[in-house]
Parts: structure tokens; sequence; C-alpha cells
């Protein structure tokens, strides 16, 4: 484990990124395929409706998703930073206190989202056609909204460690389990929607088990006290300021989802809402290739700046861009290429989905070789302790200049506005960026100079 912490510091920027890369590629590609093959299992054997159902209970999930990245990404990134300021018992009192904090909210949230919940699915574009799909789903995936933060939270805390391998693993017994569940419980079972959601809470019972045993039977760099849980403000304030931009991200997303399918269902019917679920499907798959970069690269970043290593840092924030502008590229071309190809394995008898769910794919993704920058930029200030930056990017292309383009376009252009509304923030939204990355560089190139003149 020791090892672990001196290559943060010590070995090659590009053979680390690489060393991390992998297994946390594999960690997000098998999570978000799960989430994908939920789609396509419940579209080839229930149908569209049923698709569509899960694109309304998707802003849901995504709530649930943001406060595992609040506490998740937070406690992990000031791990990294006590971790680099050699600072043990910091970085165990902020695992504490993070674990308590995905206690207690997941638990508020439960019972939150169950009050809401027929309103919620409501506001978010369900009608008579796919509520009762909708609710099916719902009403079991909720008692196991404490499962999925733990599990994911503390699966980020594995990895900001150093314990890239243990986190692949996590992912590896969570998504292999949903994917053979999946079509056991659907078609064996005939049990519809309802398999899909009893698979999916299998599978996040078995991660957080997992993610448990790692720090309890002391496997971890850093270890689970039960004397550390008890909450301290000035820890809680730096996991919440640090976690806020994902959070803020995550629950943008929800809210810009769920207008997608409200403008979808207007100008449109169901069917163009469930070609909005094979979309999003297809952006997240490329998304959390590029997220992999950011769970490699995080660790690096905040470990170097603790350790006000700038040079390092600036090395692992220009090959994370390269990465992850690579990555977004390719994704772009393959989705220009295929997207036919792309929809029929969500459902291939529906031709009314197929020919929206085309079109959405082309005009929707037209800018996505822009999104590896935008989000490692968004990831470095976050890692960094740069809240408010962070906060702000993740909120430029999703809510700022996202939302008003919802609103308006479709006015203008139908149905097209809404897909054309996609690409137009994502490139209005890098300009945005490529401005406070420039000032980032300049600034990170005064402190190396200032670093160099003390040694």
């Amino acid at each position: 484990m020791e090892k672990n912490i001196y290559d943060l510091g010590n070995e090659k920027v590009g053979l680390l990124i690489k060393k991390y890369y992998w297994p946390a590629f594999i960690s997000v590609f098998v999570s978000s395929l799960y989430n994908i093959v939920d789609r396509i299992f419940i579209g080839q054997g229930v149908g569209s409706a049923a698709l569509a159902a899960l694109s309304i209970v998707f802003p849901i999930m995504l709530i649930m998703m943001a406060f595992g990245m609040l506490f998740g990404v937070g406690t992990g990134v000031q791990v990294s930073i006590s971790l680099g300021e050699n600072n043990r018992v910091k970085a165990e009192k902020t695992l504490g206190n993070g674990f308590s904090l995905m206690i207690l909210v997941s638990i508020f949230v439960t019972i939150l989202i169950y009050i809401i919940k027929d309103s919620l699915l409501e506001m978010f574009g369900a009608t008579d056609e796919t509520i009762g799909f909708a609710q099916d789903y719902l009403m079991i995936i909720l008692p196991a909204v404490i499962f999925q933060v733990v599990g994911f939270s503390l699966n980020n805390v594995i990895r900001s460690e150093g314990n890239a391998k243990v986190a692949m693993y996590s992912m590896l017994i969570s998504a292999g389990a949903n994917i053979i569940l999946d079509p056991i419980f659907i078609f064996g079972f005939g049990m519809g929607v309802k398999g899909a959601a009893w698979a999916t809470v299998i599978s996040m019972v078995l991660m957080t088990v997992w993610v448990l045993v790692h720090f309890l039977k002391r496997r971890s760099v850093v270890f689970l006290h039960f004397k550390y849980m008890r909450l301290e403000y000035s820890i809680v304030k730096d996991i919440i300021a640090i976690g806020m931009a994902p959070f803020s991200m995550q629950i943008a997303a929800s809210v810009v989802h769920a207008l997608l399918n409200i403008q979808l269902v207007k100008f449109g019917n169901d069917v163009a809402v469930a070609a909005n679920g094979v979309v999003m499907s297809v952006m997240s798959m490329i998304f959390m290739c590029i997220v992999a970069v950011n769970m490699a690269i995080q660790p690096i970043i905040g470990y170097n700046f603790g350790a006000r290593n700038f040079e390092r840092v600036k090395a692992t924030l220009f090959k994370g861009i390269k990465y992850a502008s690579i990555i977004a590229v390719g994704g772009f071309i393959i989705v220009e290429l295929f997207p036919g190809t792309i929809v029929k394995m969500f459902n291939h008898e529906d031709r009314e989905l197929y020919e929206i769910g085309v079109r959405g794919i082309r005009i929707g993704l037209a800018m996505t070789s822009l999104v590896g920058f935008q989000v490692v930029v968004g990831n470095y200030f976050q890692s960094t302790g740069k809240a408010g930056l962070a906060i702000l990017i993740s909120l430029l292309r999703q809510v700022i200049v996202l939302t008003p383009l919802i609103l308006i376009l479709p006015e203008v252009m139908g149905l097209d506005g809404v897909w054309l509304s996609l690409p137009i923030s994502g490139f209005v939204s890098s300009l945005v960026v490529a401005y406070f990355f420039r000032k980032e560089v300049l600034r990170l190139n005064e402190l190396i100079g200032s670093r160099d003149k003390l040694l």
C-alpha cells in the first residue's frame, strides 16, 4: 500500500495514468454497459413503452447517483490531498465522516422520493401508457438507495487511495451480476420491468458488501474506524465543498433529462422519449469512458497538488486532456457512422423508434468530440479544491446554456430543436471552459517557477 502512495509522487505520469486508467475504464465501461443492457433487454423483451418508462425513471436514478458523487468524490479527493500532505489521521477522519454522511443522507433521500414519487414521475414526463412501468421499476429500486450511495461512494475512495484494481473488481462484481440476472429475471421468470429492477438491486447490494469488506478487513491504505464516524463540521464542510461540483452536475443532468422528456412528449410522443433513452445511453457510454480518465488522473493530481509538485500536476492535466479527447473523437466517429445499428440494439421492430432515434443520435451527439476537454478540465478544478469553478464548469453545459435552448429551440424547430440544443450547448460551454483553462495554465506556470526558485 505504501508503494501506491510512493508511485503517485514518483512514477512517470504517462505510465501511472495508464496503470490507473485500464482498471477504471473496465469499471465504468461495465457499469455503463449494465445500465444499457437493462434498456436493451426491456426494449427487446417488453417494448418501446417500457423503454420510455426507464427513460422517465432515469432522472430519479441520477438524483440518487448525485449523492453518491457528492460524498464519494468529496471524500475521495480529500483523502488524496490528505495522503499527499502525509496526514493519515485526517484521511481516516474524512473517510469516517464521509461514511456517516452516506448513511444518513441516503435514508433521507429514500423517504423523500417515496413521498413525492408519483408527482416526480408525472413531472418527468410519464403518461398513462408509461407510468405503470415506471412505478413498478421505481418501487423496487427505492429501498436500495442506501446501497447505491454507500457502494458507489466508498468505491470512489478505494480508487482515490490508489487501489484502482480493487475498485475495478467492485464494478465487475456488481455489473456482472446485473448482466447475468437481467435476462434470467426478465425473460426466464417473465418479470419484465420488475425483473430488471430486482437485478439492479441485487447488484447494488453485492458491490456494497465488497467495498465494506475492503475497509473493515484492513486491506486498504486508509481504514474505516468507528471513532471517526462522528461528524466534524470542518471535515463535512470540506467533503461537501469538493463533492458539490459533481453533485450539481448530476442534479443538473436529472433536471435536464426530465426537461428533455417533457419537451419530447410535447413536440413528439412516447416513442420520442424512448428514443431519448437510446441517445442518453450512447452519450453515457462515451461520457463514462472519459470519466475513466478522470478517475485515473484524480488521485495523481490530488496527491501532487497536496505535495505542491505543480509540474507533475500540469503534466497529468495535459495528458488527461489528450487521452479524453482521443476517446471523445473516437466515440463521435462511431455514433455518426452507425446510428441505425445502435438503435436496433434496443428495439429492432419499431420503425418509428428507429427513425426518431437515428436523427436524435446524429444531431444530439454532433459535438461529442469536445466533451473530453470539458470533463477533464472540470475534474482538475474539483481535484485541486476549486469547488466554485468546478461547479460553474459542470453547470455550464447542462444548465446555464442548455436549459434555455431546450425551452426555446423546439418552439421554432419542433422535435429537431430538442436534439439541436445538445450540440449547441456543448460548443458554447467549451469556449468558456477554454478561457478558464488558459488562466489556470498560466497560474500553474507561475507556481512551478516560484517553486523552482525556492529549490
